[in-house]
């Protein structure tokens, strides 16, 4: 069973930046990570896959950068000019092969997530 455990999430206020991380316990192409608001659906922020290919939401383009250090299975999600509407546990994900895919349904296993919470 694949583990993944974030850490790095916190409470700033408007403006502020954060630095989630996440560790997978054994190594995947592709790394994804997500966030989830109250009342609102799960939602893919950014991914990245081994090659160094990237994708992100609009809504955090030009904010966020997501980014791995292979050797050690970590992803970093690098948060800057955050918003209330940032506001969100945020979930890292692989898929369920080494090999798999950095879409949304190619994701198997989930962390338990950490919370990030913008003040205006």
């Amino acid at each position: 069973q694949v583990q993944l455990t974030e850490s790095g999430g916190g409470s700033v206020e408007t403006g502020g930046s954060l630095t989630p991380s996440c560790v997978v316990s054994a190594y995947r192409m592709c790394m994804g990570g997500f966030r989830q608001a109250p009342d609102k659906a799960r939602e893919r922020v950014a991914t990245i896959h081994s090659s160094g290919t990237t994708t992100y939401a609009d809504s955090v383009k030009g904010r966020f950068t997501i980014s791995r250090d292979n050797a050690k299975n970590v992803q970093y999600l690098e948060m800057h000019s955050l918003q209330p509407e940032d506001t969100a546990v945020y979930i890292c994900a692989a898929p369920g092969i080494v090999i798999g895919g950095c879409r949304p349904s190619d994701m198997v296993h989930w962390g338990q997530g950490t919370q990030v919470t913008v003040s205006s």
